[in-house]
């Protein structure tokens, strides 16, 4: 798949100090379960899916989630975190091949 371990991280323009800003992100990833097959060979598509996904802002975990194959290709997310001033959100994911990828934004609050 194109672009797999790819991410776009939206952060809202206008954010003042202290707020709870939702972050909202897409990850590139085919997320196959093992269980489809190739349309023209017949043969059994390996699962490929994302296991793990680990959110961090300022180096802090904000959050970590377990995932499996029953999530949708190229999946969604979105969470709130309170801006207590500037910062990298820094979104990490790993697969069951071994895959590890990361994608990271800035988080700049006007006082």
């Amino acid at each position: 798949m194109e672009g797999i371990g790819k991410a776009r991280i939206r952060i809202p323009e206008t954010i003042r100090q202290g707020e709870l800003v939702e972050i909202k992100a897409l990850i590139r990833h085919p997320m196959e379960t093992g269980l489809r097959k190739d349309k023209k060979s017949g043969a059994i598509i390996p699962a490929h899916f994302i296991t793990e996904v680990e959110v961090t802002f300022k180096d802090r975990p904000i959050l970590t989630a377990t995932w499996g194959p029953a999530i949708a290709q190229d999946p969604y997310m979105a969470f709130f975190l309170r801006a207590d001033g500037p910062g990298v959100v820094k979104i990490t994911w790993k697969d069951n091949q071994g895959g590890v990828y990361s994608e990271t934004a800035n988080l700049t609050p006007k006082p």
